[in-house]
């Protein structure tokens, strides 16, 4: 990968961290000490930020160098975990329950499972409540 390339790349997954953790290009230069320029320049595909920095935004943003530095297939999905996937596309798939679909790219199957486990329940039990009630 050119270096050109490289700084696109950069730039394009920086711009998604940055909206994801709903951080401005301030809030982040304030967070690593530099100077709103330099994270201007590097989201703006100029220049690149020393390794430290991006060591830095990693756990800023809870993520892998990989997860900043290298080209992402808009194939790849949003959870790393296959099953959570299959879990989360169940969820998204019911209108009453796709609130989850926000949830963490890195949370568990079980973890996502009980959430809608808890979100059916808690429905059920308004259902009945409401059928009590009548």
């Amino acid at each position: 990968m050119s270096e050109q390339e490289f700084l696109k790349v950069f730039a394009k997954n920086l711009k998604y961290y940055l909206q994801k953790n709903d951080l401005t290009q301030a809030d982040l230069a304030k967070r690593l000490g530099v100077s709103a320029t330099s994270v201007s320049n590097w989201t703006g595909a100029t220049k690149a930020p020393r390794m430290d920095k991006i060591d830095a935004m990693c756990t800023i943003f809870k993520c892998k160098r990989s997860d900043l530095m290298e080209e992402h297939s808009s194939e790849e999905g949003y959870y790393v975990d296959p099953e959570t996937a299959r879990i989360a596309q169940e969820v998204f798939d019911d209108p009453e329950l796709h609130v989850l679909f926000d949830a963490a790219k890195d949370a568990s199957p079980e973890d996502i499972r009980k959430a809608a486990d808890y979100l059916r329940l808690a429905k059920q039990m308004t259902i009945n409540q409401n059928d009590e009630g009548c």
